[in-house]
């Protein structure tokens, strides 16, 4: 699978099969218009969109929709997107631009080294 990115409208059907692990396509339909006011037809095609980039497999009969991809895999991917577009790809940039508009607390700061402390180790988690 190439890097899949996903657009806001997308996410919320992901959200969704995340949430759910698998749900047919006219429930979906029924939350999201409950929610985002979206009509029938407006999320068939954001569904037909996802699973032609293979986003959601869909099973019949029901045409039940199941995530194909983790919410991880795709957080990691717009994470990336995110840091080459605005910060060169640095980690540490986006990290000091962030913090130096913080206020941190004792213990923020004591998780935030102790994160660093594993990954000079070697452990990353």
């Amino acid at each position: 699978m190439k890097e899949l990115r996903l657009h806001e409208g997308e996410l919320n059907v992901m959200e969704l099969l995340w949430s759910n692990k698998e749900l047919a396509a006219k429930d979906i339909s029924k939350i999201i218009k409950e929610y985002i006011g979206w009509e029938k037809n407006t999320t068939y095609t954001v569904i037909k969109r996802l699973i032609d980039k293979g986003a959601i497999t869909r099973e019949d009969p029901g045409f039940i929709c199941k995530a194909n991809v983790t919410k991880r895999k795709i957080q990691d991917i717009e994470t990336r997107a995110l840091l080459d577009k605005l910060y060169s790809g640095s980690v540490s940039n986006l990290i000091t631009d962030y913090l130096a508009n913080q206020k941190l607390t004792g213990s923020d700061l004591t998780h935030l080294e102790r994160i660093i402390a594993n990954h000079r180790g070697g452990r990353h988690g």
